[in-house]
């Protein structure tokens, strides 16, 4: 029996794309408006100095909000602020991108069927490695666990976001759980190794070379997840 899903979010309970299109050139035009400073440290390097710091900071990887900051601040200090004063406008920029971050189209179907898995005492939790906020929004109220795996120095793939929300939902066993994601490395693969059911949701249509490991099921689209849960609890039945 189902007593547990766990869900990502972007790319699984809305179309990310256009809103990191809207989120990345946003606030970094905001700043500069007020700052001046991208014709010395264009969109391209701040994106690259990311990169750099999720590297020399492993743990920090996931934690894209902190990686953000870090290269603002750093690249306001080179482009003549003070250490301060470059903080104060790098928490500025990240409060505007957050509100960029957070509008989001969550797709019509999923407000109705979190509230359906809700009402058959099915407990939910969210995984996610960004930084959106999910007490920002609407669906929120129908979770019991939010787990923000990148803040907490865990981002998924790592085994123990998974285990924690098992755990904290009452899952007994990981097959009384299903995680759903579109990430087939840092969603479909680290649960099924835990011996959880996997919705997989296939969005982008990037498909396998060969059919998916048992356990994982490959979906278009997050309404096809009612569908899946009525052959898994039938299925349970069959051998109960």
């Amino acid at each position: 029996m189902i007593k547990a899903i766990t869900f990502d979010l972007d790319d699984t309970f809305w179309d990310n794309g256009p809103v990191m299109a809207a989120v990345e050139p946003g606030h970094y035009q905001w700043l500069d408006e007020r700052v001046g400073h991208a014709a010395h440290f264009p969109l391209e390097e701040y994106q690259r100095r990311r990169m750099a710091l999720a590297q020399q900071h492993p743990l920090r990887r996931g934690d894209f909000t902190w990686l953000r900051h870090r290269a603002l601040t750093d690249m306001l200090v080179e482009f003549g602020l003070a250490q301060d004063e470059a903080g104060r406008w790098a928490d500025d920029t990240i409060e505007h991108m957050l509100t960029l971050r957070h509008d989001v189209a969550i797709f019509e179907e999923v407000p109705a069927m979190l509230e359906g898995l809700r009402a058959r005492g099915v407990r939910l939790g969210a995984i996610t490695n960004g930084n959106v906020d999910l007490e920002r929004l609407v669906i929120a109220e129908h979770f019991d666990v939010i787990i923000k795996a990148g803040v907490a120095l865990a981002p998924k793939p790592d085994a123990r976001c998974f285990l924690s929300a098992m755990a904290r939902l009452g899952a007994q066993s990981p097959r009384e759980a299903v995680h759903v994601g579109d990430s087939w490395a840092e969603d479909a693969l680290p649960a099924q190794r835990l011996g959880m059911h996997v919705a997989w949701i296939d969005a982008k249509n990037v498909g396998l070379p060969a059919a998916c490991p048992a356990g994982i099921h490959r979906l278009s689209h997050i309404r096809e997840l009612e569908t899946l849960l009525a052959s898994l609890e039938q299925a349970d039945n069959d051998h109960g």
